[in-house]
């Protein structure tokens, strides 16, 4: 028996020795230091110089030891290619000698690797692209050049999609579904979406440019998960105002383009819409609660109390949230306190009185992380949402009615509107009601001077014939003459890093920091040649404060996104972790890269 046992021991040593010399996966054997211990002759055909003797593994493949020598590295494949074949390297060890040594075996995955390409490269993307205010601009045309611009609008969309082989269908007038493969969404990637570019350069007879609204879904698993990313990529992008392209991935969403001025819509019918839609939803509600932003503003205070009177029109118990305020606020809340015909509340009054059949209506923001009492809103079905910042992938989803309309100049002035609608009595709001107003569009127009159209002065001049008194507007803006001079010293230290660009700091801590970088920022496009600006600040808590303004030239709500704020092309913000100067760099590298492109 001995004999035998010792028999078929040499049997299975000369096996394996000869299994292993001549496994059909090329083998190695390394120590902790990354040295050759041994290796077989396929490795050797594919490496044809390594060296037990003087080479180690990372001069032969570039393959580090520390890679294989870890926790759990049995877990952790390594990927790596050599002469156009691609490996996956497993790594297996002795349990006596983990630490010392391991044998790598490396697995060709090349036919794997192009049948995935394959795959991914083949993949369906689909595309909803919108042709913004095609029908205003058709009407601008001469009835014999109507033709020749719808043609040559879809020419050009249409050239486009045969550089990708995609197929196109027009479904509407200026509505278009693409089909078109994974490989070419690279392609487009790195163009920046061109048929941006050149369908503006078509000439028309009317006061805008062509712009397209494109909505792209990337990554769905399946046709109809591919099509719903393409309609919210779609939503989105007209929802910010159009002239861009927006791409929704499974967790990522980017945007390109967004360079126009939002044209503005002449057609004042969704006002008439949504005036009919809101007294509904108050006359089906026991009680209305407004809110807007944390820290409201005087757009956000105006609106809600534009709101409170259409409510109080209908006879219902109407609240207005305001937990905190800034400086710029004081005067005009205390006015409106002072009248007594409003009720103020707090977050927890607000949600002791809530129930499911009060209505809840969100002004001047549509970011459930931005309202007063985000816990509000799933308190309730009914939800009304207005608003007249672009749009953002963070928004409230369950909304009953939104109005959002990145044309306006502010959320006042879509009050004003739906205040002209919402009653057929002579007088609808009173003295106090179109002042907040007023000041409200205002504010968000640096006082009628960008972001204003047609309608904002028409909305103005409404608000005036129903008593507003400019003059107390204009106190409502006063300051008191140390944030005057905090002010002055941002605007005198401002610099130019970038053509155009004005950044400047705000020194210190400050409790109203927002406000003095929002209006410092406003006076620094004052200076001549400064087409964009840009104020940093910490408040109270440490945090960065960044207040962004642009003459239009610059997407400033591009620059605010990447560092977590928003807002809209000329006006926007941020709130940020990082200390001053390092944020003003970031903004300077960020201009100057949307500038290149």
């Amino acid at each position: 028996m001995k004999a035998y046992t010792e028999h078929i021991f040499q049997i299975v040593d000369k096996t394996m020795s000869y299994s292993v010399s001549n496994h059909p996966l090329p083998l190695c054997m390394i120590d902790s230091a990354g040295k050759f211990l041994w290796f077989n002759k396929k490795f050797s055909e594919i490496y044809k110089d390594a060296d037990v003797a003087n080479t180690g593994i990372y001069r032969v493949t570039g393959l580090k030891a520390s890679e294989f020598f870890t926790e759990d590295p049995v877990d952790k494949p390594v990927m790596v290619s050599h002469n156009g074949r691609t490996y996956k390297v497993v790594s297996s060890y002795l349990d006596e000698d983990k630490n010392n040594s391991a044998v790598l075996y490396w697995i060709d995955m090349t036919n794997y690797e192009v049948v995935k390409n394959l795959y991914k490269d083949e993949k369906s993307c689909f595309a909803y692209v919108i042709v913004d205010n095609y029908d205003e601009l058709i009407a601008s045309s001469p009835d014999d050049r109507k033709s020749i611009v719808a043609a040559e609008i879809e020419k050009t969309i249409r050239q486009w999609a045969v550089k990708m082989q995609a197929s196109v269908t027009r479904f509407r007038n200026n509505q278009y579904f693409v089909v078109f493969e994974h490989k070419y969404f690279e392609k487009l990637e790195a163009g920046k979406f061109s048929v941006l570019d050149e369908v503006r350069e078509i000439e028309t007879d009317a006061d805008f440019p062509v712009s397209l609204s494109i909505g792209i879904g990337v990554g769905g698993k399946t046709p109809q998960q591919g099509d719903e990313y393409a309609a919210a990529a779609l939503d989105l992008a007209l929802g910010r105002g159009g002239d861009q392209a927006v791409v929704k991935k499974v967790n990522k969403i980017e945007y390109y383009g967004g360079r126009l001025q939002t044209v503005e819509k002449r057609n004042k019918g969704k006002s008439k819409i949504m005036a009919h839609a809101l007294r509904q939803l108050i006359d089906q509600s026991n009680q209305v609660i407004i809110m807007g932003h944390k820290k409201p503003d005087m757009d956000s205070f105006g609106a809600a109390i534009g709101i409170s009177r259409i409510a109080k029109t209908r006879n219902k118990p109407v609240y207005v949230i305001i937990n905190s305020f800034n400086e710029s606020l004081a005067e005009m809340y205390n006015t409106a306190v002072e009248l007594g015909n409003y009720q103020f509340i707090n977050n927890e009054k607000a949600l002791e009185i809530a129930d499911k059949d009060t209505l809840v209506v969100v002004v001047d923001t549509h970011r459930p992380s931005l309202v007063e009492c985000a816990e509000l809103l799933t308190r309730t079905d009914k939800l009304m949402v207005i608003d007249h910042h672009r749009k953002t992938e963070e928004f409230i989803e369950n909304a009953t009615l939104t109005y959002m309309e990145a044309y306006a100049s502010s959320t006042s002035e879509l009050i004003a509107e739906i205040l002209q609608y919402s009653s057929g009595e002579k007088k609808e709001i009173d003295k106090f009601e179109a002042e907040a107003l007023l000041a409200g569009i205002t504010v968000d127009t640096n006082r009628f001077a960008i972001r204003t159209g047609v309608r904002t002065f028409e909305a103005a001049s409404w608000l005036r014939r129903m008593g507003a008194d400019t003059a107390t507007v204009r106190q409502f803006f006063q300051t008191d003459l140390e944030s005057l001079k905090q002010r002055s010293k941002i605007v005198a230290s401002a610099v130019m890093p970038l053509p155009g660009i004005a950044v400047a700091k705000c020194e210190g801590k400050h409790l109203d920091v927002q406000v003095i970088n929002s209006r410092a920022a406003d006076e620094m496009l004052n200076i001549r040649g400064v087409r964009a600006s840009f104020v940093a600040g910490e408040n109270e808590e440490g945090l960065t404060v960044v207040s962004a303004r642009s003459l239009g030239d610059l997407n400033v709500q591009s620059v605010m996104e990447k560092l977590g704020g928003g807002g809209n092309l000329t006006k926007a913000g941020a709130q940020v972790e990082i200390p001053v100067d390092e944020v003003l760099e970031l903004i300077v590298e960020l201009v100057k890269g949307m500038e290149s492109k």
